[in-house]
């Protein structure tokens, strides 16, 4: 686990999914004016450079992912709009250099009245002191090293009862497909109130069918399920050929959002014969 950075992976396109997703739901926390808590599990370094080498050489994945979307963000629909607002706010020269992550997302669209927070959780030592740098001295962020699995079920729930949990741990060990059902049943007992999102790759691994299975004994009556293919499974098992989003009790608006932008993200990333996106709806 302490070998994992997401630095290689920054931008790309299960980042893509995920972090769409989560402007959006943000962003609509933000239309009522009461203040709201972020949590996050495994929260990474919060922001990335793109042409910054680590460990002796370049990122790639984002080419496929981020990269994709800027060289057409002029045509991208209104159900995207928000989401790359927020990447060009950090590139504001127009040249696609940094990566915001969901940390530095989620700092963007907190508002200081009334007064959002964030607990973030990381255990990787690089990464967590990167992340204490970029919110050193920040009032509304709280960064808590160690693992996200155990460090932010004491902190709930909070003062305000209105948030969102983001999990999304690096997938490498077969121990994160099997923590996830049982950490998302603890928060819902602790912090029912809250929108729960879960990102999961899509790979060739009999875990992934499994955590399918078992989220959905688990969900309640209100989520939205999305899974976003980009490419055919592969022939000799490796490598992720997409990624999928669980958001649990989604706020109103979430769906058509997703149904309006999704394919026209699939048409940017996928590539051919790649299964077609799909999206599942459930309400009360």
């Amino acid at each position: 686990m302490l070998a994992y950075r997401h630095a290689f992976h920054a931008g790309n396109v299960g980042d893509v999914l995920k972090h769409w997703l989560l402007v959006e739901v943000l962003a609509r926390l933000n239309a009522k004016e009461k203040p709201w808590t972020y949590f996050e599990t495994h929260a990474g370094a919060g922001v990335y450079g793109l042409n910054r080498p680590i460990g002796g050489r370049l990122p790639t994945e984002w080419q496929q992912g981020i990269g994709r979307l800027w060289a057409e963000r002029q045509e991208a629909p209104a159900a995207l709009t928000r989401y790359l607002d927020q990447v060009a706010a950090f590139n504001p020269d127009g040249k696609l250099t940094l990566y915001p992550g969901s940390p530095a997302l989620a700092r963007a669209l907190a508002r200081s009245q009334p007064s959002d927070r964030l607990i973030l959780a990381e255990r990787h030592p690089t990464d967590l002191a990167l992340l204490q740098r970029l919110f050193a001295d920040d009032p509304q962020v709280r960064v808590v090293p160690g693992n996200g699995w155990s460090v932010v079920l004491p902190m709930m729930p909070p003062a305000v009862r209105r948030g969102l949990v983001l999990i999304d741990p690096s997938y490498e060990l077969p121990h994160d497909y099997h923590a996830v059902v049982p950490f998302v049943r603890r928060v819902r007992r602790r912090f029912p109130q809250a929108v729960v999102i879960v990102w999961y790759p899509l790979v060739k691994r009999y875990e992934v069918p499994q955590l399918r299975r078992r989220l959905c004994n688990l969900l309640p009556e209100d989520y939205l399920w999305v899974e976003l293919p980009v490419a055919p499974p592969p022939r000799d098992g490796w490598g992720m050929y997409g990624s999928g989003v669980v958001v649990v009790q989604p706020p109103y608006g979430l769906s058509e959002t997703v149904r309006q932008g999704l394919v026209w993200l699939a048409r940017q990333l996928a590539q051919p014969g790649a299964a077609e996106p799909q999206w599942v709806e459930q309400t009360r």
